[in-house]
């Protein structure tokens, strides 16, 4: 009897061994699939991340780059996560190889055991969805990488476009200055055809002579001191200069843009009067008198420029009456609008 009483305690001291050993396989169960819960809520916070970074893509396509390196290291952030739960999920699957070994020996484990197996089923089954989801990532990416391929094939090619259109317009800006040196060379050629008939008008005249492009009238031949009104003996003078021109102007190409530009200028002396308040205002009314004597002797309106200067482009310095004289002056340019 006694011998049985002992094999008795003995069978039953057992038990506290198992027990132990089942709450520790449990904790470390319910350890690794807290870990697999954190791992898959980070998990879908970055597959929510993926999702919002596709929906800007359209508006992003400056930053498609940066965002391309960000995706490549979250994939490989990915990558190691999905690495550590293979290695925990072989642990596991050892602890559970250890554990059903160390259940087989003893007696009544079999329904615990059997509870393990499901739920390292649920586990293989939930890192199957995540790796299932790295995947879809990787595709992600890839069509990401096959977008940024596109818009750099479009940006080169928009490149070579501009490149061609830059060598059009180059090509294009070299023959219009060639053609407006032509047209300048042309208009030369008249104006000079213009001055020698001037020359052959109204002879050799001191008090009317040509400065480089411009024949100089001086204002004594046109107007009386301080006034803007043309001397009756002005006219013929003026009627020459506007035969000339309009005869000038049938030959000009009518594609030249030219106009006959009237410069008034005075001396530095102030004119103070209630009709011409300034030396630009007496300058002005002078240029715009000749211009409307031309105008009505039948030279095209718009072929004509009044301008003024005032005493600001004297021809000479100094405060002599000469100096003055040859100051006071209305000059004609023949050149383009």
């Amino acid at each position: 009897m006694a011998s049985r009483s002992t094999r008795r305690d003995r069978s039953l001291n057992v038990w506290p061994g198992y027990v132990d050993a089942l709450a520790t396989l449990l904790l470390a169960v319910v350890f690794l699939l807290t870990i697999f819960v954190v791992g898959q809520f980070f998990l879908s916070q970055e597959i929510t991340g993926r999702d919002s970074v596709l929906m800007r893509l359209n508006r992003q396509i400056a930053d498609l780059t940066d965002l391309l390196a960000l995706e490549r290291s979250n994939r490989r952030a990915q990558e190691d996560r999905a690495s550590s739960l293979r290695t925990t999920l072989l642990d596991t699957q050892v602890e559970r190889d250890r554990l059903q070994a160390a259940a087989q020996s003893a007696q009544g484990a079999a329904g615990k055991t059997g509870e393990l197996d499901r739920q390292l089923a649920a586990e293989r089954a939930s890192s199957a969805r995540a790796l299932s989801q790295i995947d879809l990532l990787n595709e992600q990416i890839a069509a990401m990488r096959r977008q940024l391929a596109a818009l750099e094939d479009a940006l080169s090619a928009s490149e070579n476009r501009d490149r061609e259109s830059q060598a059009r317009i180059a090509d294009l800006g070299s023959r219009l200055n060639v053609a407006l040196a032509q047209r300048v060379q042309e208009l030369a050629r008249y104006r000079s055809d213009f001055f020698g008939r001037l020359r052959q008008i109204l002879g050799n005249r001191p008090d009317i002579r040509i400065v480089g492009d411009r024949f100089v009238l001086q204002s004594e031949v046109l107007f009386p001191a301080g006034s803007a009104s043309l001397k009756p003996e002005a006219a013929p003078e003026l009627d020459r200069i506007a035969t000339a021109i309009l005869d000038l102007a049938k030959q000009i190409p009518a594609d030249i843009p030219w106009v006959l530009r009237i410069d008034g200028h005075t001396d530095s002396r102030p004119i103070f009067s209630s009709q011409f308040p300034s030396n630009w205002a007496l300058s002005a009314a002078r240029s715009i008198a000749v211009v409307q004597f031309m105008a009505g002797k039948g030279i095209p309106p718009q072929r004509l420029l009044a301008a003024a200067f005032g005493e600001f482009q004297p021809l000479e310095a100094g405060t002599t009456e000469e100096a003055y004289g040859r100051n006071r002056r209305i000059e004609l340019k023949l050149t383009e609008r």
